[in-house]
Formats: structure tokens, C-alpha cells, sequence
């Protein structure tokens, strides 16, 4: 993989390996995340995107400053509407719990469900309008805590962690592709938040200017010494500036993943980790040896959205900006669950060399189809239609190339290229 790295950056520029690595650390936790779930303990999770989006969210929440317009139009009206919200979702829980089973339960909890929506909703909608009329143009929502933008990444785990919980308390109860089905659903109910509700992130608006932990480019081509080092080893400020900002971020991503990675592989290794495994091989023989087989998988699924949540903070960081728009499940939630097959489920070091691996694919496999189909295209006919679907086709190389790789594993090496031990 470091081989592969080189080599992107001398042929195509160490601007462009770095950017690769950095997406590559980033994409390696999350199919950490996604390693834990289904590696560790057979959860079926197909709402990867979802929590990650999540993560995002949280990034936004902390780092961005406050709109204190906003705050004082409608905080205290949307604050009232929330609460109302969760009070409706713990009266049903204690109704579901403390009530007999039967027509009375149904229709109270319908009773309550319903009235307690219509009055929440009358009472955050107002609040809403008047936040989303707040300069909409560049705020348009509350903003954030304004704190330092490392302490968003924690945040954003703890936001999907949450929201996992959530999930998890109704729909742990399902296995395999139903589960599958639920959690991408859920993910796509998230995603539907987050680009209607615009009094919580702008919406499809997009968040832009998130702070960045490490000096911006600019502010590094008007220091002196920076200008100075740069020169005295013949790089212009602006080429050095763009790569060390990438460096930096490959220093703070490492250390993110490192440190995940080395957690990870004490669980594996404690007898937690052992019973994870055993549950997913036989849920009912544990069970039958006294372990809460639905409390774990509810751990752990807590534990793997957390870990894709702080992977979609971090994201949100290297971009500078939120675009709900742009979460799709082919890269969130398809390309997460090759980088686990591929790797090798089950084996930590096997999710981390799936995610550099794969990623690396596909962001280098679009330039070297369209070089190929290049060459072939000269060798053709002036006017050739041959040439124009080459042209076409190029487009379509990644998934291809997915595909591809996705078959050669599974049949030659189903374990993936680092096998569980």
C-alpha cells in the first residue's frame, strides 16, 4: 500500500497522494467501525451512511459560532418544541411498559403519540420560521457552540452513538436483511432531516467555513518564515502551504486512527472480545451460557456508529463545509462494506488495509481509464462511435472495477486479504 502511495505521487503528484491518504485514514475508520459490527459480533448494518452524516452534523454543532440573532427569535420556542418532542417518546415508553397489553394500550399510546406530535409541532414551527428567516442567505439556523474543532470529532461519536442507541433499542430486535433494510431506511431518514430542517444545519444550503484545526493555506503564504522555509528548499509558497496543511492533517488523522485502532485490538483480544465472537457464531449457545445476547449487539453497534461518527466529523473538518447532498450509499455505506470484505471481516488490520486499499481504486481508477481509453481512442478511426462510448464508459470504470475486485475476493479469497486468526 505505502508502495502504491509512492507511486501515486510520483506520477501524479504528492498533492494528490496526500489528499488520497488523508480520504484513505478517514475511510479506514470507518470500515473500523463497520469491522466491529459485523466482524466482531454479525450485525447486518446498512445505515453506515446515516451515522456518518451524523458525525458531520456534530462538527457543525460544536465548531460553528453561534447566531445569537437566531437564538433570540426562536431558541426559546424550538427548545420547548424538542422537549415536548421527548417527553412524547418517554410517555409512550412508559405507557408500552407499564400498561397491559391490549386494545386500551393501543389506543392510548395512539392517543398520545398523535396529540403529542400536533402540540409539539405548534409549538416549534413557529420558532422555526423565525430562526430560518435569520439572514437565510448565509445563516438561517442557530449556528454552534463555537468551541475548538478537535472537540467536535468526540462530539460527532457521541451524536451517532446516540442516535445508534436510539436505533437500536427498535431495531436489534431484527437479523440479516431485515436489519439490513431498517438501518438503511433510518439512514435515509436522517439524511431527509438534515437537508429539510433548515433551522438545524442550512439544510441543502450547506455549512461552509467550518474552522480548521491546523493553519489555513492563506494564512501560510502571508507568513515570512513560513515563505522563507519554502524557498530554501526551491517550492513555491503556495505548492508548500497546500502540502503542509495536507501533512498536518495526515498527522492528526493517524493519530485518530491509531489510537481507534490500537482500542479495537484490546477488545478483540479481552474476553469481551471473545464473547462478541461467540455470540455471532452461535447467539443461541451463548445465550444458553447466560450472556444478554441483545445487550451486547446493542453495545456494540453503539460502539461501531460511534467510530463511523467521529470518520464523518473528521471528513466534514478536511472539506471545511457540510453538504447533506452529498451523502450517497454507494460511497457511505457500499464502498464501506468492500473495504471490510475486501480487507478481511473480523480482522482489524485487515479493515484498515481495505480502507487505503479501496479507496485508493477508486480515486485511481477513473484517471487511468480515461489515460487507457485515450490511447485506444488513437488508434481508432477518425469519427469512430467506438471512441465516444469509450469516452462514455470511462465514467462508469469505478463501479466496474468495485465489482470486479468484489468477485475476485469473494472466490478466491472470501476471507478477505487479512483473514480473521
Amino acid at each position: 500500500m505505502a508502495a502504491l502511495i509512492v507511486g501515486t505521487g510520483f506520477v501524479m503528484g504528492w498533492n494528490y497522494a496526500l489528499t488520497v491518504v488523508n480520504m484513505g485514514l478517514i475511510s479506514a475508520i470507518m470500515a473500523l467501525g463497520v469491522n466491529l459490527q459485523w466482524g466482531f459480533a454479525g450485525l447486518f448494518n446498512v445505515g453506515v451512511m446515516g451515522f456518518v452524516a451524523l458525525g458531520g452534523l456534530g462538527a457543525v454543532l460544536v465548531a460553528m459560532p453561534p447566531v445569537a440573532e437566531a437564538w433570540v427569535v426562536g431558541g426559546g420556542r424550538v427548545g420547548a418544541g424538542l422537549v415536548l418532542g421527548v417527553l412524547t417518546v418517554v410517555s409512550l415508553v412508559v405507557i408500552r411498559t407499564r400498561m397491559a397489553r391490549g386494545q386500551l394500550a393501543t389506543f392510548v399510546m395512539l392517543a398520545v403519540g398523535v396529540g403529542g406530535y400536533l402540540v409539539m409541532r405548534a409549538v416549534l414551527d413557529p420558532g422555526v420560521i423565525a430562526v430560518e428567516a435569520v439572514n437565510p442567505a448565509s445563516t438561517g439556523y442557530f449556528g454552534g457552540l463555537g468551541l475548538p474543532v478537535l472537540l467536535a470529532w468526540p462530539a460527532g461519536g457521541l451524536l451517532a452513538a446516540g442516535a445508534a442507541w436510539i436505533i437500536g433499542k427498535t431495531a436489534l430486535g431484527l437479523r440479516s436483511d431485515y436489519l439490513a433494510i431498517a438501518t438503511l431506511g433510518i439512514a435515509e431518514i436522517i439524511l431527509a432531516v438534515l437537508k429539510n430542517e433548515d433551522w438545524l444545519a442550512r439544510g441543502v444550503k450547506n455549512v461552509v467555513g467550518i474552522p480548521s484545526p491546523v493553519p489555513q493555506e492563506i494564512a501560510l503564504q502571508q507568513d515570512p518564515g513560513f515563505v522563507a522555509r519554502a524557498a530554501s528548499f526551491g517550492v513555491d509558497p503556495v505548492t508548500a502551504s497546500t502540502l503542509w496543511v495536507k501533512v498536518l492533517y495526515m498527522g492528526l488523522f493517524a493519530v485518530v486512527l491509531l489510537a481507534l485502532l490500537l482500542l479495537a485490538q484490546l477488545a478483540l483480544r479481552s474476553p469481551w472480545g471473545r464473547m462478541m465472537r461467540a455470540i455471532r457464531d452461535n447467539e443461541v449457545a451463548a445465550a444458553a451460557m447466560g450472556k444478554d445476547v441483545t445487550a451486547r449487539h446493542l453495545q456494540i453497534f453503539v460502539l461501531g456508529s460511534a467510530i463511523c461518527g467521529i470518520a464523518g466529523a473528521m471528513m466534514v473538518t478536511l472539506d471545511g463545509q457540510l453538504t447533506p447532498g452529498s451523502y450517497q450509499p454507494l460511497r457511505y455505506t457500499f464502498l464501506i462494506w468492500v473495504m471490510v470484505i475486501v480487507g478481511g471481516s473480523g480482522n482489524n488490520w485487515g479493515a484498515v488495509l481495505g480502507g487505503f486499499l479501496i479507496w485508493w481504486l477508486w480515486v485511481i481508477v477513473e484517471p487511468l481509464g480515461n489515460a487507457l481509453f485515450g490511447v485506444i481512442s488513437t488508434t481508432l478511426p477518425a469519427g469512430s462511435p467506438i471512441t465516444s462510448h469509450l469516452q462514455d464508459a470511462s465514467a462508469h470504470m469505478r463501479l466496474l472495477t468495485m465489482g470486479v475486485i468484489l468477485l475476485l475476493v469473494l472466490r478466491f479469497s472470501p476471507r478477505g486479504l487479512i483473514p480473521e486468526k
